[in-house]
C-alpha cells in the first residue's frame, strides 16, 4: 500500500473539488494502493465555537463584496467542473471546524473516515448545515455506520480536541500554508486541487515502480 495524508479542512471549497478530482483518478483506477488518512488545517483557527455570519466572514476575509463574489465565482466554475453541486445561497453561517475534526479522527479509528469526510462536504457545501452543530456532525456518523450515540457522548466532552489543535500546529510548522495538501509515500508533497489526469499519472507511476520492484 502507499500511504497517502491529504491535509484539509471540510469547510474549503478547494478541499471538497480536490477530493472529487481525486476520486475520479480512483474510480478509473480501482487497482490503486492509496491508503487514505484525513488530517486537520483549520482555515480558521481563531473562529469561536458558534461561527460567525457567513456574509460578514467572506467580505471580511476577501476584502469586502466584491472580491468575495470574485473568489466564490471562481470556486462555483471549478466546482461544476469537477461535477460537483454547491449551494453557497445555502450557508448562512462560517463554522469552527475543530469539532468535525474530532469527529473526522474518531471516524478513521473506525475505518470510515473517507465516507464521513464525504458525508461533511456535502453538508456543508450541498445541504447548508452548520457542520459545528452536534447533532449534525452525529447525524452524518450515523449515515456512514457509525455509532451515533458514541459520537455524541465523546462531542460533549473535551476529547481530543488539544490533539487537534497540536495537529493543526504542527502541519503550519511544517510549512502547509494552505490546503488541500497531499503526502505521497510520507515523501512527496502535492499542492492544491490538482486535476484528475495529475493523479491518474501519479497512480499508473506508483503501480509501474511496483511491478518493476517485483520483477
Amino acid at each position: 500500500m502507499t500511504k497517502l495524508d491529504i491535509i484539509s479542512d471540510p469547510i474549503c471549497p478547494w478541499c471538497y473539488i480536490g477530493k472529487a478530482r481525486l476520486d475520479r483518478a480512483l474510480e478509473s483506477r480501482p487497482e490503486h494502493s492509496f491508503e487514505i488518512e484525513w488530517h486537520p488545517f483549520q482555515l480558521n483557527p481563531d473562529m469561536p465555537p458558534e461561527g460567525m455570519d457567513r456574509r460578514e466572514y467572506l467580505e471580511m476575509k476577501f476584502g469586502g463584496k466584491q472580491g468575495a463574489v470574485d473568489f466564490y465565482g471562481n470556486i462555483a466554475r471549478a466546482a461544476q467542473d469537477a461535477g460537483l453541486h454547491v449551494n453557497f445561497e445555502k450557508i448562512d453561517r462560517t463554522p469552527s471546524t475543530l469539532d468535525a475534526h474530532r469527529a473526522i479522527h474518531w471516524a478513521g479509528l473506525e475505518g470510515k473516515q473517507t465516507r464521513f469526510v464525504t458525508g461533511l462536504f456535502k453538508a456543508f457545501f450541498v445541504e447548508g448545515l452548520d457542520i459545528s452543530k452536534h447533532q449534525v456532525l452525529v447525524d452524518v456518523a450515523k449515515s456512514v455506520g457509525i455509532d451515533g450515540d458514541m459520537i455524541a457522548k465523546l462531542l460533549a466532552q473535551d476529547v481530543d480536541k488539544e490533539g487537534i489543535r497540536k495537529r493543526d500546529k504542527y502541519a503550519r510548522e511544517k510549512g502547509v500554508r494552505g490546503v488541500p495538501c497531499f503526502i505521497v509515500a510520507d515523501h512527496h508533497v502535492v499542492q492544491g486541487a490538482q486535476s484528475a489526469e495529475m493523479w491518474t499519472n501519479v497512480i499508473d507511476e506508483i503501480t509501474a515502480k511496483s511491478e518493476s520492484a517485483a520483477e
